[in-house]
């Protein structure tokens, strides 16, 4: 059967497993959500006969991201429930066991790039898709890479965000008042008052809001300052693609916090 003519389930009725122990960070559901907007849903997601997920959750996630209203799924109405659970685990595991032929994997993204395919739809991230190729991060060619990279386009949603709104610093206030209280040396009390300033909590979906509002010199040092990246070839120039997986675990952090 086409998938094309694979019946559809709306999304808002599939259940999430709720013991599922494999994770999706947010960096990845938007590959995966790029990779649909690509290919199309060329995967179904696998249900149970109570509309509960069974293997998909990535793709269901995905699916809400880009506003779908209906997938294409299969329902696995013949296992038990110890099958099931068990399945869960194994859809994931079973493929991260797979290797890849790394002289092949070079000749088809070199082919690939070659034919202007835009390589950021395939799940490799910059250092990821250099290492594959046999090519440093800096010696990538980003022309050919970048082009076609979708940068993200910061428009007003809402009203401006107050500043108080856009980090939280409960944590570094904690550590800093413990820093002033101790007998240390001025270098060293310096120094740890430095360091405390790693526990900031930004909220990123506020600070892109607060992007779009400011002026062109605020806009200027936010970017310099790598809260927000527009120009991606500055961004490796400069090394902030290494901070990527960092700010997104810092986004998911501070999204758990409102």
């Amino acid at each position: 059967m086409n998938i094309r003519e694979m019946p559809g389930i709306q999304v808002d009725k599939l259940i999430p497993y709720a013991r599922n122990s494999r994770t999706h960070s947010k960096a990845q559901i938007a590959q995966i959500a790029a990779s649909i907007r690509e290919f199309g849903f060329t995967n179904p997601v696998l249900i149970d006969e109570n509309d509960g997920i069974i293997a998909g959750h990535g793709r269901v996630r995905a699916a809400l991201k880009l506003g779908l209203p209906d997938v294409p799924y299969i329902r696995l109405s013949h296992l038990t429930e110890a099958q099931k659970r068990a399945y869960v685990i194994a859809d994931n595991q079973l493929a991260l066991n797979a290797g890849w032929d790394e002289e092949m994997l070079r000749v088809e993204l070199e082919e690939l790039r070659d034919l202007d395919f835009d390589l950021d739809t395939i799940g490799f991230d910059a250092e990821a898709l250099a290492e594959a190729l046999g090519e440093s991060l800096r010696d990538l060619d980003t022309d050919k890479y970048t082009a076609k990279i979708q940068t993200p386009v910061y428009e007003m949603k809402g009203e401006r965000p107050k500043v108080e709104d856009l980090y939280s610093t409960d944590k570094t206030g904690e550590l800093s008042s413990k820093i002033m209280k101790a007998d240390l040396p001025d270098d060293v009390r310096g120094f740890l008052m430095s360091a405390a300033t790693r526990h900031t909590v930004f909220n990123y979906e506020n600070i892109a809001e607060f992007y779009a509002h400011a002026d062109a010199e605020t806009q200027a040092l936010m970017e310099e300052s790598a809260l927000v990246i527009i120009d991606y070839n500055q961004a490796v120039e400069n090394g902030y693609v290494k901070l990527t997986e960092t700010l997104m675990s810092l986004s998911a952090e501070s999204d758990e916090s409102i």
